[in-house]
């Protein structure tokens, strides 16, 4: 696990210069060494956490004859099998490590490579074997399929700038920090930025599953491609498909596989464990593998957030070393400014996975498993109920004749201003929203995942003055609303439960839980691996038709039945519920005064966009009942991130110069 950056093109000198800056900027990911490869057209840094191979894994990485050479960011689960398959090739390896199997990969198979790779990862590629006195070579970036690993890029005149972080590229200093407005629409509307934008004006997210490459010396066109797309189809037909019991016997073979794969490390292994069934099954499943395992929940103090008793009760049970984080309202709110400062974009999540990343990395381990995905796959959020359940609501406000449709959405919208639950008044308004606007969204998914209705957003944003273009946009996705029809138009081959899954991991696992995993955990030099998001786990499900996936009681039938031999009865049967912090209480103790000063008085860089008047509302909306905690929370964090970001990027710069006085210490 590491982190990457380099500069394509522009003068060797400030390139150089650059890359060291971001590097410097990506020492928490990778305080283990670093890297540098320095070549006509090409500069590539890399920071390192030392996971496998920790003597000989130094990176960058070479073939035999040192013409092509990688940097990345992750972990091939598979490369042991491609190192087999690749020596039979003749291939010749020097290290145990897991990224060189990715150069011979790439000599092999040319930018195919990342078909046959299996994991998590962002890498580059510098190939110099057919470089003559008229080229230079090429450069050839690749991410994973689901996008467990980030991957920005930018460029200004005439260079590219890529890097594992957002905060990396400007520290590099050829950037300029200006606000997006239309990142800030899609964070509004969603509580995350909307890939492929960032909140950085002209930066941008190369899309899981794409690449980019590039012939040195020629002109900087970035124009990502796919090399894989969960539209496509499972191809096969699980042999299960006929029977639930038989579907239940391969998920649990295939998830002891999996588990036991992202089990390898040459540093110790943790799990994070809820008092959920998806990171019970993980942690089950990897007992059986190591019974010392160590365990990891966080706990609180009001009782009906807290999760601690179960987790406690399970890991007894597992035999696991468990430990137990109680988070107070006291802790959060002392490292609460590093925590959102942790954030790499903004998000109304993530901070929980700060404090247990936290406590992981304090334990001294280096890795940790998380049961992140489990409700995706396996349709464990409501939205798997209410999305067809809006679909109709939806098909039935575009047959409306408008004035009907508004008159609807009015009476919603005054029934709200009486309700005094904040959620509850919440609800109400995305009802308003859907018969006010039915075009807003291009499916009824977006609706349930509507934080702000375009309704709020026109009174939260001030209009538009500036009518800008950018060359480095991307072709494919021009805004955030346009990478959502795309979504919409790619979903048409799903149904049923197989196309809610398709949106929760194209685009609330994307743009909100993936990207806040990695940069909490990678904050505090930890790596988080995700087994149920591994690509065969992927391919299993998507190959079940929906009637392997029944709606029962228990909660995640097919999860539930492969696990039952495993975990208490009380894991099994227990309804699923949401973990998050308790906001609703601490919104309204000790940490209330500094939110409303924030929102009151918004940070130079958001105040030109934001309306702090209508901010401000928000928050006494919230005290009021009028709405819930997750949109003064999610001001706050935009406002926050804004101000550590662009208008005191020195918060950045001083924690890039501690990260860098602890590893010179160690």
């Amino acid at each position: 696990m590491c982190g990457i950056c380099g500069v394509i093109g522009g003068e060797a000198s400030s390139a150089e210069k650059y890359v060291r800056k971001m590097m410097g900027a990506l020492i928490h990911r990778g305080p283990d060494g670093e890297g540098i490869l320095i070549r006509a057209g090409a500069i590539v840094g890399v920071r390192r956490l030392s996971i496998i191979d920790p003597r000989a894994g130094h990176q960058p990485i070479f073939n035999e004859s040192g013409d092509v050479a990688v940097v990345f960011n992750g972990e091939i689960y598979n490369f042991r099998q491609l190192r087999c398959d690749l020596e039979i090739s003749g291939h010749r390896f020097r290290t145990r490590s897991d990224g060189e199997v990715i150069v011979h990969a790439f000599e092999e198979w040319g930018e195919h490579c990342v078909e046959h790779l299996h994991g998590m990862f962002a890498l580059a590629v510098w190939d110099g074997r057919y470089a003559a006195p008229a080229q230079l070579g090429r450069v050839f970036l690749a991410r994973d399929r689901l996008g467990i690993k980030p991957l920005y890029y930018s460029v200004a005149n005439g260079v590219l700038f890529f890097a594992s972080e957002v905060r990396a590229l400007l520290a590099g200093g050829a950037l300029e920090r200006r606000l997006s407005r239309q990142a800030i629409e899609g964070y509004l509307l969603f509580g995350s930025v909307v890939e492929p934008e960032t909140l950085i004006e002209g930066v941008y997210s190369l899309p899981p599953g794409h690449s980019l490459a590039f012939e040195l010396g020629d002109s900087i066109r970035p124009e990502p491609r796919p090399y894989w797309n969960l539209s496509a189809k499972a191809d096969h037909v699980a042999e299960c498909a006929q029977s639930s019991v038989s579907a239940q016997t391969q998920l649990r073979a295939l998830l002891q596989t999996v588990v036991r794969d992202h089990l390898f490390a040459d540093v110790p292994v943790g799990i994070f464990l809820s008092g959920g069934l998806d990171s019970s099954c993980i942690a089950a499943l990897a007992a059986q593998e190591d019974p010392s395992m160590q365990t990891f929940t966080l706990s609180f103090h009001e009782r009906e957030f807290d999760e601690g008793a179960l987790a406690r009760n399970t890991a007894s049970h597992l035999g696991t070393r468990h430990h137990e984080l109680l988070l107070s309202e006291g802790e959060m709110q002392s490292r609460l400014l590093e925590a959102v400062g942790a954030l790499d974009q903004p998000s109304m999540d993530g901070v929980n996975t700060y404090f247990i990343s936290l406590a992981a990395r304090e334990a001294g381990l280096k890795v940790a498993l998380s049961g992140l995905g489990g409700d995706e796959l396996f349709g464990g959020y409501s939205t798997f109920q209410t999305t067809p359940y809006l679909a109709k609501l939806l098909a039935l406000s575009r047959r409306l004749p408008a004035p009907f449709g508004q008159a609807l959405s009015q009476a919603f919208t005054e029934l709200s201003r009486g309700v005094r639950r904040g959620a509850r008044a919440d609800r109400l308004r995305k009802m308003a929203a859907l018969f006010s606007d039915p075009e807003a969204l291009p499916h009824s998914y977006f609706f349930t995942r509507m934080l702000f209705t375009p309704e709020q957003l026109d009174s939260l944003l001030f209009p538009s003055t500036i009518a800008g273009d950018d060359d480095c946009r991307p072709s494919d996705a021009p805004s955030w609303i346009g990478a959502l029809v795309q979504l919409a138009e790619c979903a048409k081959l799903f149904k049923g439960q197989s196309l809610v899954r398709y949106f929760e991991l194209r685009h609330y696992m994307r743009n909100t839980l993936l990207r806040d995993t990695d940069a909490m955990s990678m904050h505090h030099s930890l790596e988080i691996r995700v087994p149920l998001l591994d690509d065969r786990i992927l391919a299993f499900v998507e190959s079940l038709p929906d009637r392997l996936h029944p709606r029962t009681r228990t909660p995640k039938p097919l999860l539930s039945e492969a696990a039952k031999e495993l975990l208490p009865v009380e894991v099994l049967r227990r309804p699923k519920r949401t973990f998050t912090l308790p906001w609703e209480h601490w919104l309204r103790g000790d940490l209330a005064g500094e939110v409303a000063h924030r929102l009151r008085n918004l940070t130079p860089s958001l105040a030109s966009i934001l309306n702090s008047e209508t901010a401000y509302s928000i928050w006494t909306d919230f005290l009021n009942g009028r709405t819930g905690w997750a949109r003064p929370w999610s001001l706050f964090v935009l406002n926050e991130w804004a101000r550590l970001s662009i208008d005191n990027p020195e918060f950045h710069l001083e924690r890039n110069r501690d990260s860098a006085s602890q590893v010179a210490a160690s």
